[in-house]
């Protein structure tokens, strides 16, 4: 008995540690397939390719709005339908009216049922807008550009320092900022001048297992130029408050304002709940 509970957990255990290889895998195909159906060339000639970003520093750096990168997302391998009924242009107007620093838009379609058009739509805000999605070639950088974000995510799991530093370099050129994402201190060293934005994601990608204890204990060692973001497994107010206490100026949200039937209106209570926070806590 012991021994097929063991075989089990190494077969669950292959499975999970595939998750994040079986989604870069199949991005390396996608990204491919797009570069011959529309060259860098014919991205640069788009609507939004020339227009002034939005600065996500500049927007947690003044404190004004709530810190919250209020993410839309429909779905996710981990979780299944999240919600796929809410209108994202409703949800996003929704987070930006009541509050939002920045928006986070899912693009990638396989496994989260996002798209390039999500983004778009979502542009109708004037706030940041986070491309959320499995960057690992300039050409994504430059789609990017081309659809109106105004800040990339690179994921230092699926990455080398190297190549952070390369398309980091390159997202700077085209006036995009960069927000690295860590989960484990071995990932430290994937931080450069070019990634002002630090985001630490409490959930790791290839277990999806949820430690916010290991998170705070990675930020000590974030350097202190650098602008710290909590990501994944926020359920309350209590829990910004603590990062808050450990120097995280921005909290990336998705799941738990997506899961509700009207994601804005959920968003729209969080928010008065976090205006009514202590002082010692509050970020308005």
């Amino acid at each position: 008995m012991r021994l097929n509970r063991y075989c089990d957990r190494l077969i669950e255990k292959k499975f999970e540690m595939n998750i994040l290889e079986e989604i870069i895998a199949y991005k390396k195909t996608e990204v491919e397939r797009r570069k011959l159906e529309a060259k860098s060339s014919f991205l640069e000639n788009s609507f939004y390719f020339n227009r002034e970003t939005l600065s996500l520093t500049q927007s947690l750096k003044t404190g004004n709005r709530s810190g919250i990168i209020a993410e839309f997302k429909r779905r996710s391998p981990s979780k299944g339908v999240i919600n796929d009924k809410a209108s994202l242009i409703d949800v996003t107007m929704g987070f930006t009216e009541n509050g939002a620093s920045s928006i986070s838009v899912l693009t990638d379609e396989h496994f989260f049922g996002g798209s390039n058009n999500d983004l778009i739509e979502a542009r109708i805000n004037d706030i940041p807008i986070l491309r959320k999605d499995f960057i690992i070639d300039e050409y994504q950088v430059t789609e990017a550009k081309s659809i109106g974000a105004d800040v990339i995510l690179l994921i230092a799991a699926c990455l080398t320092p190297a190549e952070v530093k390369r398309l980091a370099v390159f997202a700077r050129s085209l006036g995009l900022e960069v927000l690295l994402e860590l989960h484990d201190e071995k990932e430290l060293g994937h931080i450069c001048e070019e990634t002002e934005l630090i985001g630490i994601n409490n959930r790791n990608l290839k277990t999806f297992e949820v430690n916010i204890d290991q998170s705070l204990k990675m930020a000590e060692r974030i350097p202190a130029d650098k602008i710290k973001i909590a990501e994944s497994g926020i359920g309350s107010v209590d829990d910004i408050a603590l990062f808050k206490e450990n120097g995280f100026k921005g909290f990336l949200i998705g799941e738990l304002f997506m899961k509700e039937a009207d994601p804005a209106i959920a968003f729209a209570e969080f928010v008065n709940e976090l205006r009514i926070m202590p002082p010692k806590a509050e970020g308005f």
